[in-house]
């Protein structure tokens, strides 16, 4: 794939824990979210979070290679860096890789649940969780999109297999991930499905199903 070329030629899109490797082309937990898209069909994908745009590229990319006129919302308020600050750079950044279908907002949750956006944003079909990794804020990570979701709608943490540590915010804000104590809430869950993946920093998915279906 010439697009699976070009992507990696970019060194920040092989960080940030997804199992990426360069050697053999691998997309590492990457090819599941692609699949995912491309098998679920969803008009609408939400992704939250984002270093340079490892998963919305991807999610956006199976959305168009679906040819069903999906579209991603991706949520990040660029408190890392000011890579999402500047909307033009970031219409660019996704240009580069054909991506046209993506829509940043520049937000936290909060600040877009607050927003006109929210309440127009319609049904999802798939939400990827990868913003602040914390208990507190997954679940409102997805508690927010929850009345939201389809009925056969995937849902997916990332970091969320175990308690990492992190300083990207700076070494004065050094925090521990703790995405991992919320999976176990969610798990108990009985309309939702649920598969661990503790490869590279760990992934959890669920999906959502019909109760006595």
């Amino acid at each position: 794939m010439e697009w699976l070329e070009e992507f990696f030629t970019y060194p920040d899109f092989l960080e940030m824990g997804h199992g990426q490797s360069l050697e053999d082309k691998n997309l590492g937990l990457g090819w599941l979210y692609y699949a995912l898209i491309r098998i679920s069909k969803p008009k609408l994908a939400v992704c939250i979070g984002s270093w340079r745009g490892f998963v919305p590229i991807l999610l956006a990319k199976a959305m168009q290679d679906n040819q069903n006129n999906g579209q991603l919302v991706f949520i990040d308020p660029s408190l890392v860096d000011d890579f999402w600050a500047d909307a033009s750079k970031v219409k660019a950044w996704f240009k580069t890789f054909g991506i046209e279908n993506a829509q940043h907002f520049l937000m936290t949750t909060q600040e877009f649940v607050s927003s006109p956006y929210f309440s127009a944003i319609g049904e999802v079909g798939f939400l990827f969780v990868d913003g602040y990794h914390t208990e507190e804020q997954a679940k409102y990570d997805f508690e927010s999109f929850d009345a939201l979701l389809t009925k056969n709608a995937s849902v997916l943490f990332h970091d969320s297999t175990q308690a990492l540590y992190s300083d990207i915010y700076g070494e004065h804000k050094k925090y521990q991930y703790t995405v991992y104590k919320y999976m176990k809430q969610l798990k108990k869950r009985k309309d939702m499905q649920s598969i661990d993946f503790y490869e590279a920093s760990g992934l959890t998915l669920f999906k959502k199903i019909e109760l006595g279906a």
